[in-house]
């Protein structure tokens, strides 16, 4: 079993969200370890525009399992309505 990790050094948009949405499609788990919901990742699924702020962008790929780790400053509020937006436009 091997691993990738991706970090950005530049503590701004340097496009990780995409890079990790590629290397999604061969991973089984996806892990979000660090950061709060100020940073959205905008991600193209199968022609379906989202916008990800907490939730890891392997949620939009079938059989994948996602991971919020405990290093992520969490704003239930935040968590609830991305829940719920993806619950809509995924129904």
């Amino acid at each position: 079993m091997s691993n990738l990790v991706i970090i950005g050094t530049q503590w701004g948009d340097e496009g990780k969200g995409k890079i990790v949405d590629c290397f999604t499609q061969s991973a089984d788990v996806v892990v979000r370890f660090q950061g709060g919901n100020n940073a959205g990742h905008t991600l193209v699924v199968d022609g379906f525009k989202t916008v990800l702020h907490l939730i890891p962008s392997g949620i939009l790929h079938k059989d994948k399992v996602c991971v919020i780790g405990n290093g992520v400053v969490l704003d239930p509020a935040v968590l609830w309505e991305e829940m719920q937006g993806l619950k809509k436009s995924l129904s």
